[in-house]
């Protein structure tokens, strides 16, 4: 962007000592206007320094100025027009490139009338000198070609990135169906033969093994992690998609299994991206369902803050952790992590001062001007 604004000064810069040269050694008496008429000169070129973020303001600009030195009796090229033209048409902005155009191939001639010249014949022979409406068509087609070329271009990006997704997309299917047939049915006979071994030796009065409760326990942990996994990886467009609507039916279902979970909304709603509202839903998910398993917690709050350019979520519960003994991060918040760092953001999980944990994240949000 910095790149673009310096070479835009450069052209502007250029334009205007072109014209003001051209105007300088123009052979003509000098007269009462000639200072207003480098004044437009000047002006003219240096408008086009605008040229990317107001195509239509600067075609207007350059167009006046144009007309005003030719009727003070400037005799020089609109060339600061032909770029306004060109910059106008490559912004997409032909009708007013066409129209304003046709306007001038009229006006040209009555502001050299205005100048001082005395038939009309002359004033349109001049002013095929001044505006060549071959270097018109010229500088609307330049404009036309390059619009197109770099909307092709965003085409093919485009491209790219959705035959980049629906690999990936084919990827993480394939990954989920090899770890269903590989995994899910070892860890399932796992978790079953040492549920019933505890089952036996419970019913015949004999002591548990800890290895045995420890092998169901982790099979259970196993089972669990695992169907989470395959959820996450088989979350594509055949399944529908969560976002921050449905926010509340986590906090409440939080509820329902025990959890005195409470949310918090603030700010102007607006709407959000979808792979924003996606990441703030698994990460609401997510952070419930580890109050849920480990920490211990009685209470859960989750707070989601719409900002100006940014979406903060919050989950705050009072469980066991503590400042001195930080759990040891998992798969869970490994996931979330990664998801906030796709899009730009900032996660920080850590146990809080006066006890229990906390899961912020900033997500970035880009509304458009």
């Amino acid at each position: 962007m910095n790149r673009a604004r310096v070479l835009d000064g450069l052209v502007a810069a250029g334009v205007a000592a072109a014209l003001l040269v051209a105007g300088l050694s123009a052979t003509r008496e000098a007269t009462a206007f000639d200072p207003l008429g480098y004044a437009l000169l000047v002006a003219g070129g240096l408008a086009l320094v605008a040229r990317r973020r107001a195509p239509v303001v600067v075609l207007g600009v350059t167009a006046a100025c144009a007309l005003g030195y030719q009727a003070v009796g400037f005799e020089v090229p609109v060339v600061a027009y032909l770029f306004a033209v060109y910059a106008a048409v490559r912004a997409g902005h032909r009708v007013a490139a066409v129209v304003a155009s046709v306007l001038m191939l009229g006006a040209v001639p009555l502001a050299l009338l205005a100048s001082g010249l005395h038939t009309t014949g002359e004033a349109f022979t001049q002013a095929r000198d001044v505006l060549q409406l071959a270097w018109l068509i010229a500088a609307g087609a330049a404009g036309e070609a390059l619009r197109q070329a770099e909307r092709r271009a965003d085409e093919a990006e485009r491209t790219r990135e959705e035959t980049a997704r629906r690999r990936a997309d084919e990827e993480r299917l394939h990954i989920a169906r090899e770890l269903h047939d590989s995994l899910t049915h070892q860890i399932s006979v796992i978790k079953v033969q040492a549920e019933v071994a505890v089952h036996v030796a419970r019913k015949r009065g004999e002591d548990v093994p800890d290895a045995l409760l420890a092998i169901r326990d982790a099979g259970r942990e196993a089972a669990r992690e695992l169907r989470a996994t395959l959820e996450a990886l088989r979350d594509d467009d055949k399944n529908p998609r969560h976002g921050l609507d449905d926010v509340p039916e986590l906090v409440r279902r939080a509820r329902t299994a025990g959890l005195d979970a409470r949310l918090t909304i603030e700010g102007a709603h607006t709407d959000v991206p979808v792979a924003v509202g996606r990441t703030a839903y698994r990460i609401v998910q997510e952070s419930l369902t580890n109050v849920a398993r480990h920490a211990a917690a009685a209470t859960a709050s989750v707070r989601i803050d719409h900002r100006p350019g940014a979406l903060v979520i919050r989950v705050d519960d009072d469980g066991k952790s503590t400042v001195d003994k930080a759990p040891e991060p998992g798969v869970g918040l490994l996931g979330m992590r990664e998801r906030v760092t796709a899009l730009g953001g900032r996660l920080e999980a850590a146990p809080r001062g006066e006890g229990g944990f906390r899961v912020e994240a900033e997500l970035p949000v880009d509304h458009p001007a």
